[in-house]
């Protein structure tokens, strides 16, 4: 065996046995070199097979840092000791009675004459009249209720992303979005073919300079905008900030998507940007986080000029709903299931928020009492890949590193989104504890590892500047 692989069977050992654990810091590779006799080239092909074994990460600038150790191979020959990671990356928001809630409609779609119409044909992406109706009822604020006639229908909350992106941006485009965006976004453009242009952020979302100052650099095709409970950082915008941006898509020719997904938590959110600009925003939204993921309906409010692009482009990406799913929709929103799910469900996110309080008090979070996540800019000694290795490894709690929602190349902060809503509220409370327990633990990162400046005293992370702007 190469003497390369030999040295990194034994820091593999140390990893195994504890002896080198998640976030600590090896030392530089000269260092490392002259501490094991070899060549530097040798030390540097140790490091990149470590890498290729996913046992430790680089961070340029930073250093070297071990990851959680990788599970032993072949299958386990002995019960397990210990729990697989509590999840708090995904979010999948359930109630106590939530299937006996939907079981009431189900019921009826029993009989055989309403199953025959819901299954025997695909639906179309305009669904049915009754079906727009329910659906312009589900996604109605205060102030705006959707024309029925614009309503499009996708299989869930993704594809609707997915056609609307399809539908605007043709390959090679250029797609304004939030420098913190949703990651699954970030898939769609690249899987499409479009360029993603980070775009400055505030306490209310995109900044309508930065948005203006982009599209004078190089013209956009469209923009993505979340600004309701954004994912992740919890900001809402209000309605001058909603209006100014529905001036400026005018100015500018621009077509926005607006993601209200998570919006229906906020019981007196402000009217949607689609009701201040209906001729330049695409709204998408959809039924899994009032109901649940399993069986579940996209909605697109779409612009008159554009509804015949979108339709196609829900048809030839096979991302039309299915008619039971549609059927089924169409009946929780008319027997008022949907309204009571989303009542219990904004009780359930506040109870949850209130953890967040009470274990992460001191902690530098932005977060909204009726949002099912947070996002935490972790203590100075901490990086947020580190961070989430370490939690995984000695905390059993699964987090999403800040890097993941980070829409250009430098913008990773030093922050994890806390996913608050699938497991039990005691198991929450615990993970939390943990997380909070293991952010304390300075002396779990290794000496060396530069620390980054800290806010000035009183400022907390509304104050704070950087890739994102103040916020």
């Amino acid at each position: 065996m190469e003497e390369y692989r030999r040295i990194a069977d034994r820091v593999e050992a140390a990893v195994r046995d504890g002896r080198l654990r998640p976030g600590d810091r090896l030392p530089p590779q000269r260092v490392f070199a002259r501490r094991h006799g070899i060549a530097n080239s040798t030390a540097i092909r140790v490091y990149g097979e470590l890498a290729r074994r996913g046992l430790v990460v680089g961070e340029v600038g930073r250093g070297t840092f071990v990851r959680a150790a990788p599970p032993p191979p072949g299958p386990a020959l002995a019960e397990a000791t210990g729990t697989a990671p509590v999840d708090l990356q995904l979010n999948y928001p359930g109630f106590e009675g939530q299937s006996e809630l939907m079981a009431r409609a189900l019921a009826a779609l029993g009989r055989p004459d309403v199953l025959t119409e819901a299954v025997s044909r695909p639906a179309a992406a305009t669904g049915t009249p009754e079906a727009r109706e329910a659906a312009a009822a589900v996604l109605a604020r205060p102030g705006w209720a959707p024309d029925p006639a614009s309503v499009l229908f996708a299989g869930n909350g993704r594809q609707a992303i997915a056609a609307a992106l399809s539908a605007l941006v043709p390959p090679g485009g250029r797609l304004g979005v939030e420098a913190l965006t949703y990651p699954l976004v970030k898939a769609v453009a690249e899987r499409l073919g479009i360029r993603l242009v980070p775009l400055a952020l505030d306490a209310e979302g995109v900044r309508p300079g930065a948005l203006a100052a982009a599209h004078r650099a190089a013209p956009l095709t469209a923009v993505y905008l979340q600004p309701t409970l954004h994912n992740p950082l919890c900001a809402t915008a209000g309605e001058g900030r909603r209006a100014e941006l529905a001036e400026l898509l005018r100015s500018l020719d621009l077509t926005a998507v607006e993601d209200t997904t998570w919006a229906f938590l906020v019981p007196d959110a402000p009217a949607p940007l689609a009701a201040h600009a209906p001729e330049r925003v695409l709204l998408v939204d959809s039924l899994s986080k009032r109901l649940a993921p399993g069986l579940t309906v996209g909605y697109l409010v779409v612009p008159g000029r554009l509804r015949a692009t979108v339709a196609e482009a829900l048809r030839s990406g096979a991302w039309t709903v299915g008619g039971l799913a549609l059927a089924a929709a169409t009946r929780w929103a008319g027997d008022g299931t949907v309204a009571e799910a989303v009542a219990a469900k904004r009780a359930d996110a506040e109870a949850r928020h209130a953890l967040v309080r009470r274990r992460l008090a001191g902690q530098a979070l932005r977060t909204s009492p009726y949002a099912y996540y947070c996002w935490w800019e972790l203590p100075a000694s901490w990086r947020a890949e580190t961070f989430t290795a370490a939690a995984a490894a000695r905390a059993g709690v699964a987090v999403t590193p800040g890097g993941a929602f980070a829409a250009g190349a430098g913008t990773a902060p030093d922050a994890i989104r806390i996913g608050l809503a699938s497991p039990p509220h005691p198991v929450l409370d615990e993970a939390l504890a943990r997380l909070a327990a293991l952010a304390a633990d300075t002396g779990s990162v290794r000496s060396g590892l530069p620390a980054r400046s800290a806010p000035s005293a009183g400022s907390g992370p509304s104050a704070r500047s950087g890739p994102f702007g103040a916020s």
